[in-house]
C-alpha cells in the first residue's frame, strides 16, 4: 500500500499544569514494521499518542511522521496517520457500512472513490460479509476489525492503535494482533501499537518501554534481548520496569 518513512519521535517532553507526563522521550518506528509500545498504565502511553495525533499542543521536541514534521506541517502529516483510539468512535445505530462512509468522508472521500476505498479497507479487515450489519448486532472483534478499517480507509502510511484490544477475549485478541502484524507486512503499513499486556507485544520486530513518562528502551526487539541478556519480552519489560506483568490483565 505504501512506501514510509515511518515515526521518529526525539527528545519529546509534555506537562500538565507544570506536572511532567512525558520526559525527553525519544525512538523511531521503523517504516513498514511492527512497533510495540509497552508500558504499564500511567506510563505516559496516551499522552504521547496523543502528541503524535494531534490531539494535544505542542510539547517540546520533535515528531516526524512520514518524514513530515508534525509542528511545521500538522495537516500534511496527520493525513498520512490512521488512529484507532481506545475508546469507541462508532455510530452503534448505522450499519458498519454507513459508518465506513462517514468516515471517508471525514477524510474527503466521495461517491465513487469513496465506494472503492471502503471496498478495499473491508476486505483487509475481512468483514466485508458484515458490510450491512448494523455495528450494536457485531460482537467485539468485529467491531474492533471496523475501527481498523475505518483508520485504513485513505490508505495511511502509518496506523496508530491504543490499547486496541480493551475488552475482548484473549482469543479475540490474539486473533487481532495477527491480523494487524499480517497488514504490516502485506501493506507495507508502519504500525504503533500500544498496549500494558506483554502477549500483544511478544511478536513484535521493534519495541519501545515506557514508564513513568521515560523511555526506558527502544529499538528491535531481537536487539534489545541480546543488550539485557533476557530470555522473553516479558522478562525485559518486568526488569525495565520493575513490574510483574503476572498481575496485568
Amino acid at each position: 500500500m505504501h512506501s514510509s518513512n515511518g515515526i521518529e519521535v526525539r527528545n519529546l517532553s509534555f506537562s500538565y499544569s507544570g506536572k511532567p507526563a512525558l520526559a525527553d522521550a525519544s525512538f523511531q518506528a521503523r517504516a513498514g514494521k511492527f512497533t510495540g509500545l509497552l508500558g504499564p498504565n500511567g506510563a505516559g502511553k496516551s499522552t504521547l499518542l496523543s502528541l503524535l495525533t494531534g490531539l494535544l499542543g505542542r510539547g517540546r521536541g520533535e515528531i516526524s511522521i512520514d518524514g513530515i514534521d508534525i509542528h511545521k506541517h500538522p495537516r500534511q502529516a496527520l493525513g498520512r496517520v490512521g488512529i484507532v483510539f481506545q475508546q469507541s468512535a462508532l455510530d452503534l445505530d448505522l450499519t458498519l457500512e454507513q459508518n465506513m462512509v462517514y468516515g471517508a468522508a471525514l477524510r474527503g472521500w466521495w461517491g465513487k472513490d469513496a465506494r472503492w476505498k471502503i471496498n478495499q479497507a473491508l476486505e483487509l479487515m475481512n468483514i466485508t460479509d458484515q458490510r450491512r450489519d448494523k455495528v450494536r448486532e457485531l460482537n467485539g472483534g468485529h467491531r474492533r476489525r471496523l475501527e481498523i478499517a475505518r483508520a485504513l480507509v485513505h490508505q495511511p502510511a502509518v496506523l496508530i492503535l491504543d490499547e486496541p484490544t480493551v475488552g475482548l477475549d484473549i482469543r479475540t485478541r490474539n486473533e487481532l494482533v495477527t491480523h494487524v502484524h499480517q497488514l504490516t507486512t502485506s501493506e507495507n503499513i508502519t504500525v504503533l501499537w500500544a498496549s500494558h499486556l506483554v502477549d500483544e507485544i511478544r511478536e513484535t520486530d521493534d519495541l519501545v518501554v515506557l514508564n513513568k513518562g521515560q523511555v526506558c528502551s527502544a529499538g528491535p526487539v531481537t536487539q534489545l534481548l541480546q543488550q539485557y541478556a533476557c530470555p522473553t519480552v516479558l522478562s525485559l519489560f518486568e526488569r525495565l520496569t520493575c513490574t510483574d506483568q503476572s498481575l496485568a490483565d
